[in-house]
C-alpha cells in the first residue's frame, strides 16, 4: 500500500494499514522537518518514507494507492497509477466499506465542524457509544477499531473527502448540509464542480435514509429535488409545511416538526454569533431524529461554547478581548465574525493570506463600516484586498503573526476587540489554519506576560 500525502489524516491511514499487516510506503513532497509531527506518530512502525519528492516507480509498483484528500485528482502521479491499473482510494472510501455502523454525515462550506461536534454532544447525552470523526485533523480509520454495529458515527466531510466516496456508491444514512458558498476555487475550475462534490453526501441515499437541508440557502434547498431520501429542512426565516419541518425558530424559541412545545430558547445557546443559529438548528434536527430529549438538547446547547479557532476567546488583557477565528478561510466567514459583535467600530482585524480565487468586494465594504484598524498578513489574497481598502481606513502590513498581534495591541483601548479572522487560506506563512491560530495564541500569551518580542515561533 502506498500513501500519497502524510499530513491531515495521512499518518492515521498509514498507521491503520501498517497495523493490519500491509507493507506501507509513504511519499510526500514536504521535508522531514515539515512533517515531524506526523512522523512522530509513526516512528515505531515498519513504514518506508520517501520525503521531499515523488518517484514514478512507487506509483507503478504498489498494489493500492491511498490518496490524501488534499491531493488533486489531476495529479500526474495519480495518472501514472491509473495508466498502470493501480487502484486509487481514500481513507474515507475505505472507512465507508468497513464501517458496520450507520453514519451521520455533515458537510457544507461553513459550520460543518461545529454542527458535527454539536450533534455528537447531543447524541452522547442519550447514547453511550458515539464516535465523532472525519475532517477533524485525523484519519477516520483510526476510529474503526472502536466501532460496532451499535455505534453512532458522526462524520464531518469536506468536498474533497466526499469526492473519495464517488467510486464506492455510498452515502451516509443521515446527511446534513449546512450551506453552500464559494470556496476552493483555486482547486475547482467552477463553482458547479465544487457543488457536485458536495452533493455526493446524498447522491447514493435510498428511501430509508434522511437528508437535512438548510431551507434558507437556495442552492441547498433545491437539492431536495435530486434525492430519494426523506428530506427535512431547518430554517431561521421561513414557515414550512409541517411534514417538511426539522428545527425552526419562532418567537426566539426553537421548535421541531409538528411539536407544540418549544425545545429551548435562543438564550439557552452558549455559542457566540448569529450564524451559529443555523448550526444549532441543523444539530437539533439530527438529534430529534434520534429521539434525544428536550432536556438533553438544552443541556448540550448551554454547555457547548464552540471549537478551537472558531470565534474562540483566547484572553482579555486590559479590557481588550483577543478572539481567534483562524478557521475563517473565506470572506463570508469574516462577515459572519464581524456581525457577531455589536455595530461599533471597536474591532482591530488581523486578516490576509493566500487567495482561493474568491471575491473580496463585499468583505472590503464591511471592513470599512465595522473595523477600526486592519492588520494584514502577507499573501496573494492580501495583494487583492489591500487596493480595495486604500485610504479607507488605517492599514498596517505585518510580516508575521507576532508582529501583527504586537501592532494590533498598540492600537487598542478598553472595550476593543482584536479579531484574527483571515478570510483566506494559511499556506505560505503556516502549514494550515490551526498552526496559524496557534501562533496567534502564543503571541497573545506572550503579550499577557509582557514578554512580546518579534521572533519566529
Amino acid at each position: 500500500v502506498m500513501g500519497l500525502g502524510l499530513h491531515g489524516g495521512g499518518a492515521g491511514a498509514a498507521k491503520f494499514f501498517s497495523q493490519i499487516g500491509a507493507k506501507v510506503l509513504v511519499t510526500d513532497l514536504r521535508s522531514k522537518e515539515d512533517l515531524k509531527e506526523s512522523l512522530e506518530k509513526l516512528k515505531d512502525l515498519p513504514i518506508k518514507f520517501i520525503l521531499g519528492q515523488h518517484r514514478s516507480e512507487d506509483f507503478i509498483n504498489s498494489d493500492l494507492v491511498i490518496k490524501n484528500p488534499a491531493v488533486h485528482e489531476k495529479s500526474k502521479y495519480l495518472e501514472i497509477a491509473r495508466v498502470n491499473k493501480v487502484p486509487i482510494d481514500t481513507d474515507i472510501g475505505i472507512f465507508f466499506e468497513l464501517c458496520e455502523a450507520p453514519i451521520i454525515g455533515v458537510t457544507g462550506t461553513r459550520g460543518k465542524s461545529t454542527t458535527a461536534a454539536l450533534i455528537a454532544k447531543m447524541l452522547s447525552r442519550k447514547y453511550s457509544d458515539v464516535v465523532l470523526a472525519g475532517n477533524i485533523r485525523a484519519s477516520v480509520l483510526e476510529k474503526l477499531a472502536k466501532i460496532n454495529k451499535n455505534t453512532l458515527v458522526v462524520l464531518e466531510l469536506s468536498s474533497w473527502q466526499l469526492a473519495g466516496l464517488n467510486n464506492h456508491q455510498k452515502s451516509p444514512h443521515l446527511s446534513i448540509i449546512t450551506n453552500i458558498m464559494p470556496d476552493h476555487l483555486n482547486r475547482y475550475e467552477t463553482m458547479a464542480e465544487y457543488i457536485e462534490d458536495k452533493k455526493l453526501i446524498f447522491k447514493r441515499q435510498k428511501s430509508k435514509d434522511f437528508l437535512i437541508l438548510n431551507y434558507d440557502d437556495k442552492i441547498v434547498r433545491n437539492f431536495a429535488r435530486e434525492t430519494k431520501s426523506k428530506v427535512l429542512y431547518f430554517t431561521r426565516e421561513n414557515g414550512l409545511i409541517e411534514e417538511e419541518r426539522g428545527a425552526f425558530i419562532k418567537g426566539q424559541k426553537i421548535f421541531f416538526g409538528r411539536e407544540k412545545e418549544a425545545i429551548c430558547s435562543i438564550e439557552d445557546i452558549a455559542l457566540l454569533g448569529q450564524h451559529n443559529l443555523n448550526n444549532v438548528l441543523a444539530a437539533v434536527s439530527a438529534a430529534r431524529l434520534y429521539q434525544v430529549s428536550d432536556k438533553s438538547i438544552k443541556k448540550a446547547l448551554s454547555n457547548f461554547k464552540g471549537l478551537e479557532g472558531r470565534l474562540e476567546l483566547i484572553a482579555e488583557v486590559n479590557g481588550v478581548k483577543y478572539i481567534n477565528d483562524t478557521t475563517a478561510t473565506i470572506p463570508e466567514a469574516v462577515l459572519a465574525a464581524l456581525n457577531s459583535f455589536p455595530v461599533k467600530q471597536n474591532i482591530i482585524l488581523i486578516a490576509g493570506g493566500t487567495d482561493k480565487n474568491l471575491d473580496f468586494h463585499e468583505l472590503a465594504e464591511n471592513i470599512v463600516k465595522r473595523v477600526k484598524n486592519l492588520i494584514l498578513l502577507p499573501g496573494t489574497a492580501t495583494d487583492k484586498l489591500e487596493p480595495m481598502l486604500k485610504n479607507q481606513l488605517p492599514i498596517i502590513k505585518a510580516g508575521q503573526m507576532t508582529e501583527a498581534v504586537q501592532e494590533a495591541s498598540k492600537l487598542t483601548k478598553a472595550g476593543d476587540v482584536i479579531l484574527l479572522s483571515p478570510g483566506c487560506a494559511s499556506f505560505g506563512l503556516f502549514r494550515h489554519e490551526f498552526e496559524r491560530g496557534e501562533h496567534f495564541n502564543k503571541a497573545v500569551a506572550l503579550l499577557k506576560n509582557d514578554q512580546l518580542l518579534i521572533s519566529n515561533f
